[in-house]
Formats: structure tokens, C-alpha cells, sequence
């Protein structure tokens, strides 16, 4: 079983930073793929960045290239996304999400909410203009 606790939301000003954290339990979570969705008020949710379960390969949405980066350390069981110049189309709850089947085709779904079988309760940012 794998549970996963999102942390490092806030309130920020526009242009600002944030690092969230996703710590991870269970053995399987060192080659799991992960990722980052986000949902704001009245939108579905939806794809910000996902990273391999060896780190090699990492995805970003348009919106947050550039901006956003995406990074695990294994050791720690815990996956990263570090936030810059943050805008208030930004703002949304995070959520963090684990593909504990490994998909093979991980290169093709990393954006899709189906391909992960475990998320976190979510973490609040909120980016004011």
C-alpha cells in the first residue's frame, strides 16, 4: 500500500517561489512514476509534470515550462516540485499521484489521471496578483 502526503503549499505574491513535497510510503514507491496534477475552483483536474521512477525522464505541462521542475530522491521516498515565478493562474490545489504499475508506455500517459492508481489528499497554493 502506498500513501502519499503532500506538503510546501501556501500563499504567495505573484512571481514568487514554493517547493511542495510529496512524501511517499511502501517499497514500491522507488520505481513508481510520479507526478503532479492540480485542480482549481469550477475546472477539472489536470496534468502539471510527471517524472520516472528512475528520475531520467521528466514532462511538463505548456503552462509550467520553464517555471516548474520536477525531481525525486529515492532515498528519501519523496518527489519534488520547485515553483518560480508563480502567477495567480497558478493557484489550484496540488496533487501528487503515483503509477505503482509502472506503465511501460509511461512516455505516451504521463499526462493522464488514469495512469495513476494512488494520490494524495492535495496541498492548497495560492498565488495573489
Amino acid at each position: 500500500q502506498v500513501q502519499l502526503v503532500e506538503s510546501g503549499g501556501g500563499l504567495v505574491q505573484a512571481g514568487g517561489s514554493l517547493r511542495l513535497s510529496c512524501a511517499a510510503s511502501g517499497r514500491t514507491f522507488t520505481w513508481s512514476n510520479m507526478a503532479w496534477f492540480r485542480q482549481a475552483p469550477g475546472k477539472e483536474r489536470e496534468f502539471v509534470s510527471a517524472i520516472s521512477g528512475s528520475g531520467g525522464n521528466t514532462y511538463y505541462a505548456d503552462s509550467v515550462k520553464g517555471r516548474f521542475t520536477i525531481s525525486r530522491d529515492n532515498a528519501k521516498n519523496t518527489v519534488y516540485l520547485q515553483m518560480d515565478s508563480l502567477k495567480p493562474e497558478d493557484t489550484a490545489v496540488y496533487y501528487c499521484a503515483a503509477d505503482r504499475t509502472i506503465s511501460t508506455s509511461f512516455r505516451k500517459t504521463y499526462g493522464s489521471p488514469t495512469t495513476y492508481d494512488a494520490w494524495g489528499q492535495g496541498t492548497q497554493v495560492t498565488v495573489s496578483s
